[in-house]
């Protein structure tokens, strides 16, 4: 079996995933670098992984399709023997006006929980029986503060990111003792995807944000990685957690 800890971070050629996955990296983790489109991102990720002395295997694998989820894990496993800890971090949205109720449709909603959510619950269940033979494993789902406030890129990814973090509570029941279960809520993350959404609206959204910020700034993906490695190595009395990553901009909504 392989001495170093291994890390399956699905989602992650680029943004958050990436980062954690090179965070991780750095503190001597072997990493699993998955992704469903972005092949060059992810290969380039590996390198740099590789460049800090982990040994970082890239699998292809859409999460909303259970084979792909279970063929993934067999490939870690033959790969590294082990696996100790779960980063579900892919996800996807549908950009929409929230008050365009005509704008979204029933595959819309069906595709955002495919990946959203079933992705990370059909992930979790292929990896237990595995993380469940490790030293303090942990699991560490990527919400949303959409979850918590309603809003974001439409109202079916703010629905699939509140079912993201309740689940994270009931899979923290359903594996204790053995293994820990906690999510991030990331706020404004700058990078690619906020970007993508907000187009030539993203500086002056993101200035908006963080005026109205109690720490006067938004986050970059590293800064979400760091909270993601605490709960990994270092939360061993957490689980069942929903931890706010924003700097403050759900609290500075009622500030006097």
């Amino acid at each position: 079996m392989n001495d170093k800890k291994v890390a399956l971070v699905t989602g992650s050629a680029t943004g958050v995933g990436a980062a954690t996955c090179k965070l991780l990296a750095s503190k001597s983790w072997d990493v699993v670098i998955n992704y469903s489109r972005s092949e060059t991102e992810a290969e380039a990720t590996a390198v740099s992984c590789r460049a800090l002395g982990s040994d970082a295997l890239v699998c292809k694998a859409n999460v909303a399709e259970d084979a792909d989820c279970r063929d993934m894990v067999g490939m870690v496993v033959e790969r590294f023997g082990r696996i100790d800890a779960l980063v579900n971090n892919a996800g996807t949205t549908r950009y929409c006006s929230f008050d365009d109720l005509e704008g979204l449709t029933k595959d819309d909603f069906m595709f955002l929980y495919g990946v959203n959510v079933v992705g990370a619950y059909q992930v979790t269940r292929a990896v237990v029986p595995h993380l469940k033979e490790a030293t303090n494993p942990a699991i560490v789902n990527t919400s949303s503060i959409s979850a918590i406030s309603g809003i974001g890129s439409s109202i079916a990814y703010a629905a699939s990111k509140g079912a993201l973090s309740t689940m994270t509570l009931s899979l923290a029941h359903a594996l204790a003792p053995d293994v820990r279960v906690n999510a991030v809520c990331p706020g404004f993350i700058q990078g690619r995807w906020t970007k993508d959404f907000l187009r030539d609206r993203y500086d002056s959204v993101k200035s908006g944000v963080e005026s109205a910020t109690l720490l006067q700034k938004t986050a970059v993906p590293e800064d979400i990685a760091r909270t993601i490695v605490y709960l990994i190595e270092d939360a061993l009395m957490t689980t069942g957690e929903i931890l706010t990553v924003d700097g403050g901009n759900l609290l500075s909504q009622g500030k006097l």
